[in-house]
């Protein structure tokens, strides 16, 4: 897949093309139906697939105060697309000087500058200064230049809209079975592991310590997760992410994610791991003594094969 920075740099490189447009936070179900829409419409013309997002989110420039935690990471988000089948993505900059470009200098940026065919947005899209551009303008824009126009209407599941909004909710509140329900995987962190406390192996759980590189992070709490190792592969497991109150007390405030790999023994110290969450075993809480938060800990393990064993590993 090419990456572009900008509608700059891909000039002459979408001649024909099918582009979808959005900021694609987490590329979730909704997301991935604009994207099954852009790459069947390509593919059926011989022509390329495109996305087309924005960074950092527009959100964090114009309301910075009301910025979300973005889901994935950059290279998450490139490896969603690559694998969903866009062929070019361009990551414009989204800074001051963009926030103000009127809808009619926007709309001649995608179908004069790239020379697109086909146009795929969400129903609820809108575009240029103060989101002033709608997909009824859109549409005029497009048919004024022989542009297709595809807009495609929300996704749901279970009866809740396929958002980020949702997904990140649901994973702030450590409802990882809902957040996978909408995003069609498992929600996932990915980091270096680093060197911790130690404590896990002194006490018989040995841990890998994640420095995550996502914003958002699960609620604080026990979860069975499967470890995607640094050869490919992938592990059972328990994470904790939280403040260790047994050992930092109540007022810890620093949010850590500790990884037991089930029957693995392995030295993952400055090795990269993605932790995918398959469904939350309990809040954490403080122990009165290190006996019986060892105890606990086993139980979370036992609790985490009972759960593991009943997801299938390609479900992950």
């Amino acid at each position: 897949m090419d990456v572009h920075p900008g509608l700059g740099a891909a000039q002459g490189a979408l001649a024909g093309a099918a582009i979808t447009l959005g900021n694609f936070d987490g590329l979730h179900l909704g997301h991935r139906r604009l994207v099954e829409v852009t790459v069947a419409d390509a593919r059926a013309r011989g022509a390329k697939a495109a996305a087309l997002t924005f960074r950092p989110h527009p959100a964090a420039v114009l309301a910075p105060s009301m910025a979300p935690r973005l889901i994935a990471t950059e290279g998450q988000t490139r490896a969603l697309f690559a694998a969903a089948g866009i062929d070019v993505m361009v990551e414009q900059r989204f800074d001051g000087e963009f926030a103000q470009v009127q809808p009619e200098a926007f709309e001649s940026m995608l179908l004069d500058g790239l020379g697109v065919r086909t146009l795929v947005v969400g129903y609820d899209y809108s575009y240029g200064r103060r989101r002033g551009g709608s997909t009824d303008t859109l549409r005029e824009a497009c048919e004024a230049r022989g542009v297709r126009l595809v807009v495609v209407p929300a996704v749901t599941v279970g009866g809740l809209v396929a958002s980020s909004t949702q997904v990140r909710e649901f994973v702030l509140q450590g409802n990882v079975e809902g957040a996978a329900r909408l995003l069609g995987r498992p929600y996932e962190l990915t980091g270096v592991v680093v060197r911790g406390d130690g404590r896990g192996r002194t006490i018989g759980v040995p841990t890998a310590n994640v420095a995550a590189e996502n914003e958002l992070l699960p609620g604080i709490g026990v979860y069975a997760v499967r470890a995607r190792l640094p050869d490919g592969t992938w592990a059972d497991g328990a994470c904790n992410v939280g403040v260790n109150p047994t050992f930092k007390g109540e007022g810890g405030r620093e949010v850590s994610v500790e990884v037991h790999l089930l029957d693995r023994s392995l030295d993952l110290y400055g090795r990269r791991l993605t932790v995918a969450f398959v469904a939350r075993l309990r809040a954490e809480r403080r122990f009165s003594s290190v006996d019986a938060l060892v105890t606990q800990i086993r139980a979370d393990v036992a609790d985490a094969r009972r759960v593991l064993s009943t997801t299938a590993p390609e479900a992950t």
